[in-house]
């Protein structure tokens, strides 16, 4: 037998979550030939020996925004290094497949994408010259020609379709009249037949546009009524297709509506559906308990639900330059500053200047934290309504010029500065020193001293802290729920704000540190499980199969500090920082159609010049 390449010497896990067993597998024209014991080697092409490593299907992330960076750096190399090799895009109800959708009044891409996704204009604006078609067909057409090192599979998303038949004005001012409606539907059924996954929605209460005169209006998918989304699942209901969706945080009814629409015994015929997010907020652990109590209920044989929500991996860390950040959108004060130009630094210090403002903000970070009434009662029993930490403990620095103050909390750059307005000579750094002569000594609390550093500093001060996911216990039970999936993590988004590429990597870890039978069981919650869910033909090892595969080190992937692993790295293709993984050693190999992308530490000669991937399709 002439074949391409044979992976000798692996421990096999094909995806289905059996066992792993030693073997060899061979691949010929893109496609899994013969895997098994020892296979004869006499005729092949390339041997790749793997002796000592572990072999799964290429993983699968479900929940990315890929498809921005495919247009510019086709390699996906930040998700491939990890072991992916099939990212899900076009979530969140945003996405290319309409293309620009420029015209002298709009431009989509940057005016819903900024804001949303947290990522800089100028990026944005590059993705958008190179979105040259104008029909979901076409854009699956310009996938299979770029030179992917990942299969993309995309979904049609909401907001764009009802900017393509309203145009972004009408699609956040009114409702869509009958036809409007008609051509919706109709152009959700042509997508579908021609491999669409299915729709994306989202109604999350911190996603606003990027444009004037729109700063506070949210992205047009918020806007659609009950009716809207019925019509439109229904349509996904008939071909049996996936709707994504986020639910309205500040809308319960809404939400436990448009929930209740994967329910087969309401509607005749479950729907699938996925959701963000089944995650253990630090500030309300209520969430948690809500999306279980949703996706247990769904699921029952009385209800007849295909309902899944997604589950992060890690610690839900977010990275904040100054006030932008993701979560602090949900705050009325915070959300001024993240609405102005990224490079309008005067903009922001003159809103921080306002005394109204800084009034309101004090208000604002006291609220709950005393006395005898309802929001302290809620911050005891943590079931506050507040997406933003207001804790000083909770802040640590990441980078900024006064060094000293790299890893440390607010809340002990706090107490250093109280020490200073006694006893200036105790501080000994000058870079320090420097800093706290120029907010000056008129700081009253924690609140000012908060404002004082987003005035002085601005996006130079990056600081994080862990909105969700503290306990590692039940980051595994969540991973481990036969309800939820594996993902939510968001690559490819929040270029500066978050760096969970190596979610699936995570994962790996959580299973192997219980055994290798529940990392088996990982392997499948990573690949076979959720093809199988969003009817995708990748995920699983088996002849006349896609040979996508990924090469894992067990030993190394066992002390693998997911934690540790975020680097704040300048790329050259978006011309900005980014922070991304590093998990060098950790994955041997990934083969993407037969083809050694990635091999130890380093990209290969095809990586990101050869199409070796492209558009998945759903077959009808």
């Amino acid at each position: 037998m002439q074949w391409d390449l044979i992976v000798r010497n692996a421990k096999v896990f094909d995806g289905s979550g059996r066992p792993g067993r030693q073997g060899d597998i061979a691949v010929k024209n893109g496609k899994i030939a013969a895997l098994g014991g020892r296979l004869p080697t006499s005729a092949t092409k390339t041997i790749h020996d793997a002796d000592g490593l572990w072999l799964t299907p290429g993983l699968l992330d479900i929940h990315t925004h890929e498809d921005l960076e495919a247009e510019l750096d086709p390699g996906l190399p930040e998700v491939v290094r990890h072991g992916t090799t099939s990212v899900i895009v076009g979530n969140c109800s945003i996405g290319l497949a309409f293309g620009a959708q420029r015209n002298e009044h709009q431009d989509p891409i940057v005016d819903c994408f900024a804001r949303v996704e947290n990522i800089p204009k100028s990026v944005l604006a590059k993705t958008a010259d190179k979105a040259v078609w104008s029909k979901p067909k076409e854009y699956l057409e310009h996938l299979d020609e770029l030179p992917l090192s990942a299969n993309m599979a995309p979904f049609l998303p909401h907001s764009m379709l009802r900017i393509e038949v309203m145009g972004l004005q009408d699609s956040i001012n009114r409702q869509p009249t009958g036809t409007e409606l008609l051509r919706m539907t109709g152009i959700l059924e042509e997508a579908l037949e021609d491999g669409y996954m299915g729709m994306s929605t989202d109604g999350l209460p911190l996603h606003f546009l990027a444009n004037e005169p729109n700063l506070e209006k949210r992205i047009p998918t918020q806007y659609a009524s009950f009716a809207e989304y019925k019509a439109l699942t229904d349509v996904l209901r008939k071909h049996d297709r996936v709707w994504q969706m986020t639910p309205a945080t500040d809308d319960g009814l809404l939400t436990t509506r448009l929930f209740m629409l994967s329910s087969g015994r309401i509607y005749g015929k479950p729907l699938k559906v996925t959701a963000l997010a089944a995650i253990d907020s630090v500030n309300n652990r209520m969430n948690k308990s809500r999306a279980l109590l949703f996706t247990n209920m769904l699921n029952t044989k009385f209800l007849q639900g295909s309902f899944r929500m997604q589950a992060l991996s890690a610690p839900f860390r977010i990275y904040s330059e100054g006030a932008v950040s993701p979560l602090a959108e949900a705050d009325p004060l915070l959300r001024r500053l993240i609405a102005t130009e990224l490079e309008d630094v005067a903009k922001r210090r003159e809103i921080l200047s306002e005394p109204e403002f800084v009034e309101a903000f004090r208000e604002m970070w006291q609220r709950g934290k005393s006395g005898f009434n309802l929001a302290h009662l809620r911050r005891i029993l943590r079931i506050e309504t507040e997406f933003l930490t207001r804790d000083l403990n909770d802040m640590v620095v990441y980078r900024c010029v006064v060094t000293v103050w790299l890893d440390k909390s607010m809340a002990w750059i706090y107490q250093r500065y109280v020490a200073w307005l006694g006893l200036a000579e105790i501080i000994e750094d000058a870079e320090e020193l420097h800093a706290f002569a120029a907010m000056g000594k008129n700081i009253a609390d924690e609140a000012e001293f908060f404002l004082a550093l987003l005035y002085h500093f601005d996006r130079d001060l990056h600081w994080h802290y862990v909105a969700a996911n503290k306990d590692p216990e039940v980051i595994k039970q969540l991973l481990l729920h036969p309800n939820l999936l594996p993902g939510f993590n968001d690559s490819g988004a929040h270029v500066t704000n978050m760096a969970f590429f190596d979610g699936n990597l995570r994962a790996l870890k959580i299973g192997l540190e219980d055994s290798e039978e529940v990392f088996s069981h990982m392997v499948s919650r990573l690949t076979q499980e959720p093809a199988d869910f969003f009817g995708l033909d990748v995920g699983r090892l088996e002849v006349g199969g896609r040979a996508d595969m990924a090469l894992f080190n067990p030993t190394n992937l066992a002390k693998y500090d997911g934690e540790a692993s975020v680097q704040y790295q300048y790329r050259d293709v978006f011309d900005c920082h980014q922070l991304v993984n590093r998990s060098d050693g950790v994955v041997g190999g990934v083969f993407v159609g037969g083809e050694c992308v990635w091999q130890g530490d380093q990209f290969t000669e095809v990586h990101g010049k050869k199409s070796l991937a492209g558009a998945l399709r759903v077959k009808s």
